[in-house]
Order: C-alpha cells, then structure tokens, then sequence
C-alpha cells in the first residue's frame, strides 16, 4: 500500500523497537506526541540544491535568512517532541551563491543559540572520498557540518563511544573522516550510515522507561586490568604480583589518585577524604610500585550495568527521528542497533514492508 497524506506503518508491540514512517511537514508534526522522542538525527535539504518539486519543501527559499528560519521553525516543533534528555544532530552544507559561501551552518548556529538552543560540538565530517567539482578557481570542498544541540541535560554515552571508535578509549575528538557511500540506487548518499550510528551511539539511550521516559545510564567501575601493550603498565603489573598487592591495594590507589585531596570514590569517611586504612593501603602500594604506581590511576573501566528506574514499569527501547528520512538511512540503522525509529518526509511514496 503507499503511504498517502498522513498515513503510516507500524512495525513492533510496543515492547520491541517499532519502525514508523508518516508522511508530513517537519515543521508541523502533530502525529506526534510531546516528549516522545530521545535522539534527532537527520539532513535536511541544503539551501539551493536540489528542487524537489514538493509544496512546502525547504531548501528553495530566496535568501539564506529564510532559508534559516524554515530551519529554526523546525527545531521549535521538535524542542516540542524531544524528551528532556534529547538532543538533536543535524548534518547541514553550506552553499555557493554568486561565487561565494553562504555560511549557513553558522547562521544556523548562531540563530538556535538565540532560541534558546545549547551548542554542544560543531562536528566537521571529511570526506574521504568526494565527488569531483568543475570549479578552478577554489578549492573542492570535503568537509560538512553535524551541529550537537540541545535544551539541558542530555543523555550521553561517551564511555560507550569511546570503546567503539577509539583504540585508546580515549575521547575521539569532534573530526570524523567517513567516506559517502553507495545507496540502494547507486548514487552516493549524502548521509552515510556511519553518522547515525555515531550519533546513535553517543546518544540515544539502549532503553528509557516505559512510564516516564528516563534514560537508563551505563554504570562503569575501574579494573585492575591495564594496558599490556605498555612497558610501563607491564612493569607496574610485575611489582604487584612480586609485592602481593591485593585488590584493596589497587582499589585505595584509584581513590586516593596521585594525592589523597579528595579523589576518593567509594570509600569514603563521608568528609570527602579517604579513610585512614584507604590511605594506609595506598602507601604501601605506592611504595611497592614506585612510580609506576600511576598505571593504576589510568586502569581500563568497564561497564557493570544500566541504571534503573523507580517508576518500575519495565523499559522500551528509545526513540530516533528524521524529520527529513529521504532514503531512510536513519531508520535503517536505528532498526539495525535496537533503537526504535520515526521517519517523516513530504516528499514520500514508499510501501508497506511484507
């Protein structure tokens, strides 16, 4: 069946991820209820691109300013439907106007903070590849922007992020270097699923709570486990097994951290100093390890759970939109990570998956 005016499919029992696709204005989504959604992540039309013939479309307006407050116009209606821990990632070109950048993504930028909007990261994506440009007289471009934004406070899973995308775990920095990739009708997407998984990953909650929305978080603790691939952390790993250093030893190091001026983590004499035995153990471990004790302080972490919720209502999974799903990349891999996806696009003929 195609999907007319406002029509929609449905996949899931409310339980499992559900897919649906509406046909509609991203400006005006009344389908959809307020504080429904955990993660926008979309691409809407660039300004003067391309011309889909479809009344009330974006991306055709006479000015870069109007073109700006279609954009604008957008985030009011999905500041509406966001969750309070939700955010948005918006993949936005600039435009060549008569010889010269428009600058829309600032634009864009420096219009949401007026709105109220918190500017997070300005992504730069690069393209590895790109498509060749007829143009001599300037450089070809490669790089476009994803925009972080959000109200308050967000969900936010870097710990997750980090294991996925960084081999050291640390924090992998806002340039990610993805290659366009060939879609369904072999032309390359201008939104490859490597940014939605990115986005998905940093910040669309596993599962929230099926009563009040709240976003189960990853409970992370530090190991003892280390890095072996380092001299040093294989030398730190010799001294403790030579001095019989027990777990309580390397726990006290991590609390106490290089000095004992209120690192503590768990243990505590709830005056936000360590307790005498805490600071006892680390001394000894300090003087057993020397110097390589520090290895310690940097252990790797790993996670030991999700938060709960006191609501006790069970959990879903949580929710990604695209208020401009063209081909339904975002769908397609929120689909693929057990996220639940809402797609909307006026300019929709699909049919109803067997």
């Amino acid at each position: 069946m195609r999907v007319q005016q406002n029509t929609l499919f449905d996949q899931g029992d409310g339980t499992a991820p559900f897919q649906r696709v509406h046909k509609g204005d991203a400006t005006s989504m009344p389908f959809l209820e307020d504080n429904s959604v955990d993660l926008i992540v979309t691409s809407p039309p660039y300004w003067k691109k391309r011309d889909y013939g479809v009344v009330g479309q974006i991306g055709q307006e006479s000015t870069p300013g109007a073109y700006v407050a279609s954009i604008i116009k957008a985030l009011d209606e999905w500041k509406r439907i966001l969750r309070p821990s939700g955010s948005i990632f918006l993949n936005i070109g600039d435009t060549y106007w008569k010889k010269s950048l428009q600058g829309i993504p600032s634009l864009i930028e420096a219009r949401a903070r007026q709105e109220g909007w918190i500017l997070r990261n300005r992504i730069i994506w690069v393209k590895k590849q790109g498509v060749p440009e007829p143009a001599r007289d300037r450089l070809a471009n490669r790089h476009e922007y994803i925009i972080h934004l959000a109200v308050n406070g967000y969900y936010y899973d870097l710990f997750g992020y980090a294991e996925k995308y960084s081999r050291t775990g640390a924090n992998p920095g806002d340039i990610w270097e993805i290659a366009p990739q060939l879609k369904h009708d072999k032309h390359l997407a201008p939104f490859p699923d490597e940014i939605v998984e990115r986005a998905i990953t940093l910040a669309c909650p596993r599962e929230v709570c099926a009563s009040c929305g709240k976003p189960r978080h990853r409970i992370v603790e530090r190991t003892s486990e280390l890095d072996t691939s380092r001299p040093q952390a294989r030398r730190a790993l010799e001294l403790a097994e030579l001095h019989n250093l027990t777990t309580a030893h390397i726990a006290a190091i991590q609390a106490t951290g290089i000095s004992d001026a209120g690192k503590a983590l768990k243990i505590q004499t709830g005056t936000n100093r360590n307790s005498k035995e805490v600071q006892r153990l680390a001394a000894e471990a300090k003087l057993a390890l020397g110097g390589y004790f520090r290895e310690f302080t940097f252990a790797k972490k790993k996670t030991t759970g999700w938060t709960a919720c006191n609501c006790d209502a069970g959990f879903v999974p949580g929710v990604v939109l695209d208020p401009f799903m063209g081909t339904g990349t975002t769908l397609e891999v929120a689909s693929r990570m057990g996220r639940s996806s809402i797609g909307v696009d006026l300019n929709l003929s699909i049919e109803e998956p067997e």
